[in-house]
């Protein structure tokens, strides 16, 4: 490799190069590297690349043993999270001759915004299709649980003797419990009554539905944006999403001996939700320090009967998404250890 205009290249190059060593200290970066690694070249060059990654969902030692294998490395899917900001990159790694070393060099390219827009079209689909398949489920599960309770308030009637009602009562409780789990599965299907309100008084329901329900390990933080504009809505089934989510950091902090909840309030211009490009949305965030989400669950969160808890039901999620949904809104989740943040976007009518 002719160093003597490599750098002039990878200095011009949009593309993120970071060059480390055996050690993975960094030798040398271009500009786009500096810019995502949110700092300048004086400070990065000589610093250890996994001090400066909260989190990598790639194994930094495979990119180390490229050095011995002579085998480049490329991943499509990495996140590495830098500064308190998740990053999605496709990370290719090569050994590479540099100014008589044998060095590392990585290729970051960020791919959020493609990959951010792809999952959301998936997602919807997926939601979608899930939805019809729950309705479809819900009704042939319906009818016969209608048929069973009829059956057994009719044999109830007939029966000469008293004591076997305990019998009937348990079929007939068992149905209805069978009926009311089959309804919050399917949740509100209507959008309610709305109204222009602020959505900090349906946030401070929450937060105080919450802190009734916890301990003095939980501690819940407010950031809100006092400029935010009202929104057009059905505060109730608003105050149903948020607390299903803030309930559920509740009980991940909880598990782990306590932590702290932080609602956030932003506007943000020109947010496409859905596909449609709003001119004013609202950004409400649900942040916690709780041990994160199972990765192996992420992109199927939304699922009705998905969860990560032990013992949790996998509705609060779903009947969340449905809400937001119905509010022409979406959910967005990014989670690692120590850290989930769950994101509401909500189109402002102006």
């Amino acid at each position: 490799m002719n160093t003597s205009f490599t750098p002039i290249i990878l200095d011009n190059l949009v593309t993120a190069i970071v060059l480390v060593d055996e050690t993975l200290v960094i030798r040398y970066v271009n500009p786009a590297a500096e810019q995502l690694l949110s700092s300048s070249k004086r400070r990065l060059l000589d610093t250890q690349l996994p001090q400066l990654l909260q989190h990598s969902s790639l194994d930094l030692n495979h990119v180390k043993a490229t050095l011995h294998s002579g085998q480049g490395l490329a991943d499509s899917d990495v996140t590495f999270v830098i500064d308190g900001h998740r990053h999605l990159l496709g990370v290719n790694a090569s050994p590479i001759s540099w100014q008589k070393q044998l060095l590392i060099l990585l290729e970051l390219k960020p791919i959020d915004q493609q990959r951010r827009i792809s999952q959301e079209l998936n997602q919807h689909a997926q939601q979608q299709a899930a939805k019809e398949l729950v309705r479809g489920l819900a009704h042939e599960i319906k009818n016969p649980l209608g048929g069973l309770r009829g059956a057994a308030q009719l044999l109830e009637k007939t029966l000469p003797d008293s004591s076997y009602h305990e019998y009937t009562q348990m079929i007939i409780e068992q149905a209805d419990r069978l009926r009311n789990l089959v309804d919050r599965l399917l949740g509100p299907q209507r959008p309610g009554i709305r109204k222009t309100d602020n959505i900090h008084s349906v946030l401070e329901k929450v937060r105080q539905l919450v802190n009734i329900d916890t301990d003095s390990t939980i501690t819940i933080e407010r950031d809100y944006d006092p400029s935010l504009p009202e929104i057009n809505m059905d505060a109730e089934q608003l105050e149903q999403a948020l607390l299903n989510i803030v309930s559920n950091a509740a009980l991940a902090l909880k598990s782990q001996g306590g932590g702290t909840i932080k609602l956030k309030t932003r506007t943000a211009h020109q947010s496409l939700i859905q596909g449609v490009r709003h001119r004013v949305t609202a950004t409400i965030e649900i942040i916690d320090d709780g041990p994160g989400i199972p990765a192996d669950i992420q992109d199927t969160l939304f699922y009705p009967m998905v969860t990560g808890r032990e013992g949790g039901t996998g509705l609060g999620l779903s009947i969340a998404r449905n809400l937001i949904d119905q509010h022409q809104g979406k959910i967005e989740v990014f989670s690692w250890p120590g850290h989930t943040n769950f994101t509401i976007h909500l189109p402002i009518k102006s």
